[in-house]
């Protein structure tokens, strides 16, 4: 009874939080652009958040379970409140760079952050193995949801302009406030989590030295270094491609207007919710592994061709075939991290991929503003895709022979010759 209320209970809060998300993709960059920043300083801002998830995250991967996960869960929302009201005051540029960091402001127009870890860590506990994938894409259909819909509400500014007679910057100031609000209302949510959420008392009562050396088995820490460094690949290519620089991207290139651009990432990230259950049914019958590469590869080459386009209806209809498949090695590279090491391991094994996932975003983030302005303005795009094909090929050379329990054909013996780990039933 308890997991099916935790569990929804973390559905309802991941989707407030992602409406926020949806709405910074879309708008963080047109917004700094408008108040006269440059396309460097843009890619800074949107970098110091990711950087700021990343420190949060570095945190909940070997401090998160000792404090309490809902507890974690709880500030971290409080944090992304205090983010959204400094947004709001439209601070300076410097102290916008800090407020950036501490409030973990996302301009990804996807929730990959430390919130998004531990409760990554948290529902492949509260089901059986075998529903494991269905319940991280159930996850991740109502993320994609909710920042289609946080997307959408990109246009709300200039309808309170109209509607309320206020200028542009009051509006976007109204709404940074909202976005405040949905924050603190999902923190609220988990006040009713219980303790199922959390790790047996005796692994979080171990000291904090402890955490990675003694309770992470070898073979744990063998895999998620090699998972580790592959999905840090993949985000530094992911970092050239946040929502906030497509978006701007679209805007200074075709000149497509930001309510216009609201609809359209709405339209995507419904692709992206509706592939997530596609890639649950897929994984059933492929497999987790071969469902993650053989739907990412062919997006990234869709991706590739954007900059090639000579007109906007071209350039988004490549971008929309890239986003029906892009997003469905999420929750099977979810599922799979969870099945290849034991219960009480997967919030370090979430987090610290996460972790690097982060770190590279932000410096993907970076170098795409730099790229854009100093080499050329499609730059992102070409080295975003580029690396992403690269991991594609990497990581199935390195684990296209690491099955997780539910696709494994051997006994118990034969699974641990293999280096597999047993992963005790979840649920």
């Amino acid at each position: 009874m308890h997991h099916c209320r935790d569990r929804f209970l973390i559905y309802a809060a991941a989707l407030l939080r992602a409406l926020g998300v949806g709405l910074l993709g879309v708008l963080l960059g047109i917004v700094l652009f408008r108040a006269g920043a440059s396309s460097l300083q843009i890619g800074f801002v949107i970098a110091a958040g990711i950087a700021g998830g990343a420190a949060a995250t570095s945190a909940v991967s070997f401090y998160g379970d000792r404090f309490g996960r809902r507890r974690t869960l709880i500030f971290l929302s409080s944090l992304a409140a205090l983010g959204g009201i400094g947004l709001a005051l439209t601070p300076r540029f410097s102290l916008l760079l800090a407020i950036a960091f501490v409030g973990m402001l996302n301009g990804t127009g996807t929730d990959r952050g430390a919130a998004f870890a531990v409760e990554q860590a948290i529902l492949p506990g509260l089901v059986s193995d075998a529903h494991r994938t269905w319940a991280l894409s159930w996850y991740n259909v109502i993320l994609d949801s909710g920042s289609a819909v946080g997307a959408l509400a990109a246009g709300l500014p200039f309808l309170l302009q109209r509607w309320l007679a206020l200028n542009l910057a009051a509006s976007f100031a109204g709404i940074f406030f909202g976005y405040a609000a949905v924050n603190l209302l999902s923190g609220i949510l988990y006040l009713f989590l219980s303790t199922d959420v959390e790790v047996a008392w005796s692994t979080r009562q171990r000291p904090l030295h402890l955490i990675s050396a003694q309770t992470v088995s070898p073979q744990t820490r063998s895999i998620v270094q090699k998972l580790t460094a592959l999905f840090s690949l993949d985000s530094l290519g992911g970092g050239f491609l946040t929502d906030a620089l497509v978006s701007y991207w679209f805007f200074r290139r075709f000149g497509i207007p930001e309510h216009s651009l609201g609809i359209l990432f709405f339209a995507l990230h419904l692709l992206n919710a509706g592939s997530h259950l596609g890639a649950a049914w897929l994984a059933k019958k492929i497999g987790l592994l071969n469902t993650m590469v053989f739907t990412h590869l062919p997006s990234s080459v869709f991706l590739l061709a954007v900059p090639l386009a000579r007109s906007s209806k071209v350039a988004v209809a490549l971008l929309v075939m890239r986003e029906a498949l892009a997003e469905m090695d999420v929750p099977t590279r979810q599922s799979y991290v969870a099945a290849v090491v034991r219960p009480e391991e997967r919030t370090f094994a979430t987090g610290i991929t996460n972790l690097a996932r982060n770190v590279c975003w932000a410096i993907g983030s970076s170098l795409a503003g730099v790229s854009m302005q100093s080499l050329a303005f499609s730059a992102p795009l070409i080295a975003g895709g580029g690396l992403k094909i690269g991991y594609d090929f990497l990581l199935y050379r390195a684990f296209r022979h690491l099955k997780p329990p539910e696709e494994q054909r051997f006994t118990g013996e034969q699974v641990a010759t293999r280096n597999i780990g047993p992963v005790a039933p979840s649920g």
